[in-house]
């Protein structure tokens, strides 16, 4: 999945005797299960008639199973009657029957019914202003809401599902439909093919008047599938689809196993996409995207995330995690994948870049004092669970599989993969499971290496001295972004694959906690070497002053992802304090006409970080006549836009334009507004012209921070009219935050709160616009002020999301502030948020203090 679910406040306050006793007991063995489920759209119910063919262990007169907002009508077994008790708080019912059923196989009958909720997960509503649709979202544990069912993930079975719907609706679900039958007036009865074994959470059903384009793939029929009005929009999702599952009958050296492969994208959807084996959800502006007019970008995220779920239908779904505390094998996997697969079909693209780039990102969270391991061994309750859905679990899972493939090599690697899904295949797995299988396959020590990053916390720092006989002395020790950290006497230290990038040459080591060097050649080891090769490693790297010299001095020479792993090592020293912000600065201008965009568009995002989190004003003013001194020539130098420039030519000119446009450069200013002026002026041909600038994007976000409420008027009826382009509609809606007028940012926040933005999307508008420095004091004080309208709008995860945002804040009266009132104002799921999101406000803190001096120093000699 990519991204998520939750449970009830008490839940909290539960002892840990109950929080064991969320587990569901395990005398009881689910076979399969046959759904009959009647969703009546127009009253948001359904009914259910379900039949559970289970194993018992031994005789027994109770089953105990999860059930939530589900009502009970009867339940029989063995020709008895059973009565039914809930317990809510565990999310559990308990069907009690007047003699013990048998050892051995039995069935459970149950009728039943539930609603169709509004709140994005279990069985709910999802609407257009033409329609309602019943669509599902079980992970993690929302299965509950749909059926009485064994939710966990462990307890695999089969399913048959059967839907009666309205004459002129469809259905679709993990199986193909194998008969359609008349079901009264106006119904009919769709049933489906009985799947293989698998988990409840990746069960679903959706009905509708969905509109498919087909495709096919390795003789799988592939169908794309939206709303009526959309269905324009698939083609291109249809052609990645058909690349992506071909592509993986390949890798993984296992056909898919479904009998038909299903996207669908859903109007109103929590996460980005999910995975149900043979029927994948999408949210629309992560499937839908015009294949000719589409901007390279959006259909790089398209393919990117067709991949990642497409991913899991071998490494999920047919393979499926033991329990909740290895979801990392899920998501960490298919985060890995999902840039492999998009990079075979378009290389052009550069998606190492995009891994490059976001493995920065998930270093510094693992860099925190309350980051998690990736193996989360104390998880439990739904609670519990739904804050598994973060960067560590996903970003770190996947850059840590990413190193061992680049220690190993690709196709050592890949076998691997290949034995590990076939000695568990429609299985269950453990992650050393897979590091056995890797460590057996490699004859490499996978399983010490895997161990030591999966199960502790945290990011090795390796410091490297100069050269010596021996080799280079090094030592290794836990990397904290925030200066006043002090190391986690608990950590053992890592076994780490070091792959050198040196004068002479590739070369991978193993370096163990023990090791206080790293010997490439001996006595004739180079003067000085790159300590990440590939820029694969889940490290830190540390030089001395003469190594950092010459690794800048030849800076050319290093690929871009090896850029930019250097400037995320450089920023992350300069955020912990080891490094002076000036020094950064010198090497981010120094890259600033780099042939490649990803290492241009680091290295200044990072400039707009000490812009807002270390500067004065003072300091930020004089920060942007720097700016626009160095960069408004290099801007010039690439010319007008061109059909014929290349893509990287593109990205380059829209990071240099975004960065001069915060830096208020007056040239970039006037061409932003008149290219946002051609885009709402209504003339066809002044539109048409500014929409195929490649800066059109870019130029609307510079003109919106300057905007006024004009361009605000006409960027909300975008938002509320574009209904057929979920892209062009999201990103009018999205930009709305970025008007900076203390007015208009009240005027979003109503807007986000007022219900007419869909829940989805509303948490979005309210995070920007608490994490913008220029409206973060506004829209605090409305959070706090509005509090019940705010929070109405949270779904499963969305509300953890806002906590996320504060932790952009700055000053010891807003962590104050923000322990005071999340402490009486409690959201789901967000505990380990909250105090990550107050670490964070400390690490910038610190980070202000110690680095604010050395960059009025920096200033004061680069005028």
């Amino acid at each position: 999945m990519n991204f998520r679910p939750t449970l009830l406040a008490l839940l909290f306050a539960a002892s840990a005797a109950q929080l064991e006793a969320q587990r569901l007991p395990t005398n009881v063995h689910p076979e399969h299960y046959k759904l009959e489920i009647a969703p009546y759209l127009d009253k948001a119910v359904f009914e259910g008639l379900e039949t559970i063919d289970v194993t018992l262990d031994q005789p027994s007169a109770t089953v105990t199973l999860n059930c939530l907002e589900i009502d009970v009508r009867k339940v029989t077994a063995g020709g008895q009657t059973g009565t039914v008790s809930y317990n809510p708080a565990l999310e559990q019912a308990t069907f009690t029957f007047p003699q013990p059923l048998p050892a051995g196989k039995s069935s459970i009958q149950v009728v039943y019914s539930g609603i169709l909720n509004d709140k994005l997960r279990g069985f709910y509503l999802s609407k257009t202003k033409a329609r309602n649709y019943a669509v599902t979202q079980f992970e993690s544990t929302d299965a509950r809401r749909a059926f009485p069912s064994f939710d966990e993930p462990a307890m695999k079975a089969t399913f048959d599902v059967s839907l009666t719907i309205d004459a002129a609706d469809t259905a679709i679900s993990n199986g193909p439909i194998i008969a359609d039958s008349p079901a009264g007036p106006g119904k009919h009865t769709l049933t489906f093919g009985t799947t293989p074994k698998m988990s409840t959470y990746l069960v679903a059903f959706l009905v509708g008047d969905f509109a498919c384009e087909k495709g096919k793939s390795d003789g799988i029929p592939i169908r794309v599938c939206t709303t009526p009005d959309k269905v324009k929009l698939t083609k291109f999702a249809v052609k990645s689809a058909e690349f992506t599952l071909h592509y993986y009958d390949q890798y993984f050296g296992i056909k898919y196993p479904m009998a038909k492969l299903d996207l669908i994208g859903i109007p109103d959807f929590e996460a980005g996409a999910m995975e149900n084996f043979g029927a994948i959800t999408y949210r629309e502006t992560d499937l839908l995207v015009d294949e000719k007019t589409g901007a390279v970008n959006s259909k790089k995220e398209v393919s990117s995330v067709i991949a990642h779920e497409m991913a899991h239908q071998w490494f999920g779904d047919m393979v499926t995690m033991q329990w909740w505390d290895n979801l990392w094998l899920n998501e960490g996997f298919a985060t890995w994948m999902q840039d492999k697969a998009a990079a075979a079909w378009h290389p052009e693209w550069k998606f190492p870049q995009d891994v490059a780039s976001s493995v920065q990102g998930t270093l510094n969270l693992d860099a925190i004092k309350t980051t998690h391991p990736i193996l989360a061994k104390d998880t439990q309750t739904p609670a519990q669970i739904a804050e598994l859905f973060d960067g560590i679990t996903y970003g770190k899972g996947g850059a840590v599989l990413g190193m061992v493939e680049n220690f190993l090599g690709p196709e050592v690697f890949r076998q691997g993969v290949h034995n590990y899904l076939q000695a568990h295949m429609f299985g269950n797995a453990t992650a050393e499971d897979f590091w056995t299988a890797q460590t057996a396959n490699s004859h490499q020590p996978v399983d010490k290496i895997m161990q030591s990053f999966i199960v502790q916390p945290g990011v090795p720092l390796l410091t490297f001295g100069d050269v010596q006989a021996s080799g280079y002395p090094v030592t290794q020790s836990r990397f904290y972004l925030a200066p006043e950290s002090v190391a986690d006497k608990s950590t053992g230290g890592w076994t780490v694959p070091v792959c050198v990038k040196s004068a002479t040459g590739p070369v991978c080591k193993i370096l163990t906690p023990a090791d206080s060097s790293l010997s490439l050649l001996g006595s004739s080891a180079p003067t000085y070497l790159f300590a990440n090769a590939a820029g694969k490693g889940y490290y830190r790297v540390s030089y001395s002053p003469a190594q950092l010299q010459a690794i800048i001095a030849g800076v050319n020479t290093l690929t871009p992802p090896e850029k930019l792993d250097l400037l995320g090592d450089r920023w992350a020293l300069t955020r912990a304090g080891q490094a002076k912000v000036g020094e950064y600065l010198d090497l981010a201008l120094a890259l600033k006409q780099d042939a490649d965009a990803s290492v241009v568009q680091n290295a200044l995002s990072y400039i707009a970080t000490i812009n807002a989190r270390i500067a004065n004003a003072d300091d930020t003013a004089q920060l942007n006549e720097k700016m626009r001194k160095e960069l408004g020539p290099v801007y010039a130098s690439l010319g007008k836009p061109s059909k014929k420039d290349a893509y990287d030519k593109d990205e380059i000119r829209n990071a240099l334009f975004a960065v001069l446009g915060r830096a208020k450069d007056p040239a970039v200013l006037a061409e932003a507004s008149k290219l946002t002026d051609d885009l709402f002026s209504g003339d066809p041909a002044r539109m048409k012209s500014a929409k195929e600038s490649p800066l059109a994007d870019t130029a609307i976000y510079v003109a919106a921070a300057q905007g006024d409420e004009a361009l605000y008027n006409k960027l909300q009826t975008v938002s509320q009219k574009a209904t057929d382009d979920p892209g062009l509609q999201t990103q009018a809606l999205f930009t709305l935050a970025d008007f900076q007028n203390p007015l208009l940012v009240v005027r979003t926040l109503d807007y986000a709160v007022s219900g007419q933005v869909r829940n989805q999307d509303s948490w979005i508008l309210i995070a920007r616009e608490l994490q913008q420095p220029e409206t973060r004091e506004v829209a605090w004080q409305y959070v706090q002020q509005h509090w019940e309208k705010v929070s109405a709008q949270f779904t499963t995860a969305s509300g953890a999301r806002i906590v996320t945002a504060v932790g952009s804040f700055c000053t010891v009266a807003q962590r104050k502030e923000v322990a005071d009132f999340f402490a009486t104002h409690k959201v789901e799921a967000a505990e380990r948020t909250l105090t990550q999101s107050i670490d964070s406000i400390d690490a910038c803190i610190q980070l202000r203090a110690k680095q604010e001096p050395n960059l009025r120093q920096w200033l004061s000699t680069h005028q």
